[in-house]
């Protein structure tokens, strides 16, 4: 095996076939590995267990409650979060940084300025807002992007090789349809996106269904990202991964539904599973989830699909 920073890199060369296919997963540690060097320790023992190809720092720093905004007036009183605020996932990604950059890529989960906006108020509650009076809503977004790139900044300063960007909003029972996406959540997806393509090396582009289903990706088509990771069902429609590595001129990252054999089968389904995935793959192709596993799923079942590409021909 090439070293694993290599092998990643390597998807993004359209150069030549790709010879080795790189495989991860991640799920969220519990609460008492989420902070400080127990965190770090947790999740280089599940990198090294799993055999996986990149480091996934998960984000474990819950935007905080505003009930104090019930209108969307009340927006641009959301107060701005300095790196103080940040410092407690900072130190995980100094650690990481440190112990295992030199043998992996280091990619740090990013939450997107409209979903930490529905962490602050509720999910029902921002769409309502956004409904009611984008102009004033979307300035507490703005807010929130802006602290953002404080945050990306640091990171970046850390060492972070690029970024797991989750964005969400654009669901079929959301704002899909509406002129309102392309107003108050997309200008500061863009506005972060825009800042870790310019700095990093590596970045996923994930479109997140863990609230509903998308009916259409073309919203996301011209956002930033060298890798794109989605659920394969989109409307009606079972994707295939070339289909929308196509689509979006990139390589992609998926195959596998996190709530499938994964996470209820025996490693064995697993990496059977895994091979039927690697079957249907796209040319430039890292096998995955289409989203972060339940966190009682099975390590050996990652394992044993991890495994299954690493020895893919």
């Amino acid at each position: 095996m090439k070293n694993r920073r290599e092998a990643m890199l390597a998807v993004l060369d359209a150069a030549g076939p790709q010879e080795y296919i790189p495989a991860a997963f991640f799920l969220h540690f519990a609460p008492q590995f989420q902070r400080g060097r127990p965190a770090v320790e947790k999740h280089l023992e599940f990198f090294r267990y799993t055999g996986m190809d990149f480091v996934k720092i998960q984000f474990e720093l819950p935007f905080p409650r505003h009930p104090e905004i019930r209108r969307p007036a009340d927006w641009s009183r959301l107060p701005f979060y300095g790196k103080e605020f940040y410092e407690p996932q900072l130190e995980v990604v100094k650690g990481l940084v440190e112990e295992a950059k030199h043998e992996a890529l280091i990619i740090l989960t990013l939450y997107s300025p409209f979903m930490l906006a529905g962490q602050a108020v509720g999910a029902e509650t921002l769409e309502a807002h956004i409904r009611e009076d984008p102009e004033a809503t979307r300035r507490g977004i703005e807010i929130i992007a802006e602290s953002l790139l404080l945050f990306v900044r640091e990171a970046i300063r850390l060492g972070v090789d690029g970024f797991y960007h989750s964005t969400q909003g654009g669901e079929a029972s959301r704002l899909s349809n509406s002129p309102l996406f392309a107003r108050c959540v997309k200008p500061f997806d863009l506005l972060v996106m825009n800042e870790i393509n310019r700095a990093c090396i590596f970045n996923i582009l994930h479109i997140c269904d863990y609230h509903a289903a998308y009916d259409d990706l073309s919203h996301f088509l011209d956002y930033p990202g060298h890798v794109v990771n989605c659920s394969l069902h989109v409307g009606e429609r079972t994707l295939t991964p070339q289909e929308i590595s196509a689509m979006f001129g990139r390589p992609f990252m998926g195959g596998l539904e996190r709530k499938g054999i994964l996470a209820t089968g025996t490693p064995e389904e697993a990496a059977r599973a895994a091979h039927a995935a690697l079957r249907q793959k796209s040319d430039r192709f890292i096998l995955g989830a289409d989203c972060t596993v339940p966190g009682e799923t099975s390590w050996d079942n990652l394992r044993a699909a991890i495994a299954a590409a690493h020895n893919y021909r």
